[in-house]
């Protein structure tokens, strides 16, 4: 997805110098694309929410960090062929192998964690929860990031923390997920 926009933003293509990610998107891709003069926006997770903000606000490109790309020029879907063709032509283009494009990117350590839950209610109800997010926050020092979030399909709390050490991430996300438990777990 950085090859991309980078290469869309170079050719004069991506729409409001912006790209469009989900709050899952790796912080790394914040960074690079930060360097190259290039906004990125965040959406909820799914391809809906991609799209409704691309449409809403006048971008061209999006995507997850799975890989499912929009290419709103092409299409208001993601569509493997359309992400496979772009991506082999920007090989040809560059003449550069894909290893050597994916390094417009260095993904800083994320750790995800599912906690199972009993019930969903609004976090912001559960100052314990609230409390716990906003020192998780404070001990990264802003130098990571901390998402959390219900699945849509699952009884589950998804815990997400990015930062520049291994061992704090770690830590911030396995006290983060037992206050969690402690509460709706």
């Amino acid at each position: 997805m950085a090859a991309l926009g980078l290469d869309l933003h170079q050719n004069g293509l991506l729409a409001k110098q912006t790209l469009v990610g989900t709050v899952m998107s790796n912080f790394g891709l914040e960074l690079s694309m930060a360097k190259a003069g290039i906004k990125l926006v965040r959406t909820p997770v799914g391809d809906r929410y991609l799209l409704e903000r691309m449409l809403a606000e006048g971008y061209n490109f999006g995507g997850e960090q799975s890989g499912h790309f929009i290419f709103l020029d092409h299409n208001t879907t993601g569509d493997g062929l359309i992400s496979a063709l772009q991506i082999l032509s920007l090989i040809k283009r560059t003449n550069k192998p894909l290893s050597e494009l994916a390094k417009t990117m260095s993904a800083v350590p994320q750790v995800l964690l599912n906690v199972k839950v009993k019930q969903k209610p609004v976090l912001e109800t559960i100052p314990e929860i609230e409390r716990a997010i906003r020192e998780s926050e404070r001990r990264l020092n802003c130098s990571g990031r901390v998402v959390v979030r219900y699945s849509g399909t699952e009884p589950l709390l998804r815990i997400m923390v990015e930062g520049e050490k291994d061992t704090v991430i770690n830590e911030v996300a396995e006290d983060l997920a037992r206050v969690v438990r402690a509460h709706i777990g």
